[in-house]
């Protein structure tokens, strides 16, 4: 339990939470990302979530703020969209609801009763869609709330200025 409370008290918004996570070497993968990958994060959202990078960058910051379910359940439907087989297809939406919709789920997101109880009753009869309402919902609420933050953070404003201090 004290080790669960002493994450709580860890609350850090630095560049090096960025490159701790990064997919690859850090200083290997920051000599790849350009100024103008980094810059194009901000003309919007889609861009960001689009790049290996700026996904990672996005991750270490929702960490920061404690709600990277979100960003997780987003990227868990991404990924349910992909399910080719109908036996793989109910155990992973099952999976999913439990993980991130049902009530006191353990990484539960903020959506309304209306999108949980029609995301309840899409699960019953999985299909590729049956998460659409809920992720729509999500990604509008990252888009709008924790996006703006992230590029006035200091994990995307360092990186900015590390990979511009490589052009000089």
């Amino acid at each position: 339990m004290r080790t669960r409370l002493g994450c709580l008290s860890h609350k850090s918004d630095s560049y090096n939470d960025f490159t701790a996570i990064l997919p690859d070497k850090p200083n290997r993968a920051l000599k790849r990302l350009s100024t103008e990958e980094a810059t194009r994060w901000a003309d919007s959202f889609d861009v960001l979530l689009s790049h290996k990078y700026g996904l990672a960058a996005f991750r270490a910051f929702l960490k920061t703020e404690f709600s990277e379910e979100n960003l997780e359940f987003w990227l868990a439907c991404e990924d349910f969209k992909k399910t080719r087989s109908a036996a793989k297809l109910a155990a992973k939406a099952q999976r999913i609801f439990e993980e991130f919709i049902d009530v006191q789920a353990p990484r539960e997101v903020n959506i309304d009763f209306q999108t949980r109880e029609l995301t309840r009753r899409n699960v019953q009869e999985p299909s590729l869609s049956c998460f659409d309402q809920a992720q729509g919902k999500v990604h509008s609420l990252m888009e709008k709330d924790s996006y703006p933050r992230f590029l006035r953070s200091k994990i995307y404003t360092d990186l900015l200025s590390q990979t511009q201090r490589r052009l000089s």
